[in-house]
């Protein structure tokens, strides 16, 4: 089993309660959602798994595991329409992290501002929905903390 630790800290929410009809319906695959605690400053979003950055982008990357299980960060809903706006890649793309490597560091009030949501969907990309034993919902997590396992 591999563990996907929470890339920020905040309450873990239900992907059913994203308000975005491709993660609700759990199209991407199956996870949780974490509604971030920091509301202002710099939030570090992390790895949630050890693995090669598949893709990154300044709103989202997927970590690729050893096992080729691909893991989704994405921060916040429809932020690709910032065009990278309060975003910082800390990594490169293709470069091999440990879970918990920061990623991309974000500003959650340019998030706001900008008229999004700022729920961050944790996803294993592909997986069948409900899938993912998501008892961590309904829970706080701090950076690092088990969120579900693959």
């Amino acid at each position: 089993m591999t563990t996907v630790a929470a890339p920020l800290a905040g309450a873990v929410i239900a992907l059913a309660d994203v308000p975005d009809p491709v993660f609700s319906a759990q199209m991407v695959g199956g996870g949780v959602a974490i509604r971030p605690s920091a509301r202002t400053g710099v939030v570090d979003v992390a790895a949630p798994v050890a693995g090669r950055l598949l893709k990154l982008h300044h709103h989202a990357f997927v970590v690729l595991t050893d096992d080729t299980k691909g893991v989704l960060v994405h921060i916040g809903i429809d932020t690709v329409q910032m065009k990278g706006e309060g975003f910082e890649l800390v990594a490169t793309e293709g470069d091999t992290v440990s879970a918990g490597d920061v990623v991309v560091r974000y500003s959650p009030e340019a998030v706001v501002a900008a008229g999004y949501d700022d729920v961050c969907p944790v996803v294993l990309m592909d997986s069948a929905a409900d899938s993912v034993n998501a008892s961590s919902v309904g829970t706080d997590v701090t950076p690092g903390d088990t969120v579900f396992e693959i």
